[in-house]
């Protein structure tokens, strides 16, 4: 009877070693990758900020931020923006916008506005648009999204900033008016945040704790 008793103790501590193991080893795995897709992601939108404005305008881009309240602009937590600064002034921002509305669920785009609120660029950071169709939003697929380059949007309403579909000057992709019109609308909301903010988002933050003080009050 002891013998089948230890046997059975035996057993029951080398199933929870295993289990214990297996759960450590799961858990590592999904580190790992949850890691490398962050990086990933991170050097993407690296490349991303310095394809909207050149690395001689500010080769420190990527450390010169501030975060913000903007739920105008598809998020609930703060956003980190990023300051082109030049001889200590902000001559662009560059900040994460989310399209609702795509034909497949959320756009996340990177815009980057002038300090005179043209646009500078913008990029599409990810999405789930039909390949083939809507996917033409990305710069390896087509130049639409370059018609965004320098682009103004006049004050107090401006009907030509939609699709020609719709009445605008902004081409839409051949069966997939959807996508375009979208993205068309999330770049007038950030113009009309950048407006709205236009003091704070071009005023210079350097120090960390500056940083956190203007997430913190707006």
């Amino acid at each position: 009877m002891n013998g089948v008793f230890n046997a059975i103790r035996s057993n029951a501590i080398a199933i929870g070693l295993f289990a214990i193991v297996t759960s450590a080893v799961i858990a590592f795995t999904q580190l790992a990758t949850q890691t490398r897709i962050s990086h990933n992601k991170a050097e993407f939108q690296a490349r991303a900020l310095f394809e909207i404005v050149p690395r001689s305008l500010d080769p420190e881009l990527v450390s010169h931020t501030m975060q913000i309240s903007a739920p105008e602009l598809g998020s609930k937590e703060p956003i980190q923006v990023y300051q082109a600064i030049r001889n200590g002034q902000v001559e662009a921002v560059l900040m994460p916008v989310t399209a609702p509305d795509g034909y497949s669920g959320d756009i996340e785009l990177l815009v980057g506005i002038h300090a005179d609120s043209s646009l500078a660029g913008i990029r599409v950071l990810s999405h789930k648009e039909t390949p083939g169709l809507g996917d033409k939003v990305e710069l390896s697929k087509s130049d639409w999204i370059l018609s965004f380059s320098d682009a103004r949007m006049a004050t107090g309403g401006d009907d030509s900033w939609a699709v020609k579909k719709d009445g605008g000057r902004f081409d839409q992709f051949t069966g997939a008016t959807i996508t375009p019109r979208a993205i068309v609308a999330a770049a007038a909301r950030a113009i009309e945040f950048f407006r709205v903010h236009r003091t704070r988002l071009l005023t210079p933050v350097t120090d960390p704790a500056q940083t956190q003080a203007a997430g913190a009050t707006e």
